[in-house]
């Protein structure tokens, strides 16, 4: 995409066009890997179902991530997007759960609320320019979003993020070592790798016991 198209990304008139029109995406769409193929890390990092995690769907679009999740018995979940076009469908589609009109750099929660954060690309798309310097609105968007996440997980708490970005360009973005340890897994394609592209899972521990 061109740099004045990945800047309208970050803006929820783009998403509400997306959402609001003809096409087949406005229906469904995941970005970057299915559920499938991303359901062994989520049983690798989730906390067990029948401890009900408060989990935090951050930027949910019109994902099936939630509804799978809940479909495994993940049923305290919080879903939002600064999309209201996304989120009324989505509230239409499944009112067994909760949506929320919500924009991640701005959470209307307390701190602590949630044992789980997840983020499938919605970072990625607050990304333009040089990844090697981004520029001021990038940083500051960002730093806000993971301002965020940081102040309403709990102590022990997960941050699991997914993306296409290489390591090296996001973890300066998401490091910090006072507040939680980062890792990063490579998520294959196929099982023992391959694929065309790689993908990565990346999980943010929050420092402090859980309670």
């Amino acid at each position: 995409m061109a740099k004045d198209s990945l800047e309208e990304l970050a803006h929820p008139a783009y998403w509400n066009t997306r959402y609001g029109g003809d096409d087949p995406d406005a229906a469904t769409y995941d970005w970057l890997r299915t559920f499938s193929k991303i359901a062994p890390f989520f049983a690798k990092h989730l906390p067990p179902a029948l401890s009900n995690p408060r989990i935090l769907q951050l930027g949910c679009g019109n994902s099936t991530l939630s509804y799978d999740l809940y479909s495994q018995s993940y049923h305290n979940q919080t879903n939002i997007d600064f999309s209201p076009i996304v989120i009324d469908a989505m509230r239409a589609k499944h009112p067994e759960m909760k949506w929320m009109v919500m924009d991640v750099r701005k959470l209307a929660f307390e701190d602590g609320s949630y044992d789980v954060a997840i983020d499938k690309a919605t970072l990625d798309a607050m990304l333009y320019g040089s990844l090697w310097d981004p520029p001021d609105e990038v940083k500051a968007n960002i730093k806000a979003y993971v301002d965020e996440i940081a102040r309403v997980l709990r102590p022990g708490g997960k941050w699991l993020y997914f993306t296409w970005r290489q390591p090296h360009f996001i973890k300066p973005l998401l490091q910090r070592p006072d507040v939680w340890t980062l890792e990063v897994e490579t998520l294959a394609d196929e099982p023992g790798g391959g694929g065309m592209l790689e993908y990565f899972g990346f999980v943010m521990t929050k420092a402090g016991e859980a309670h």
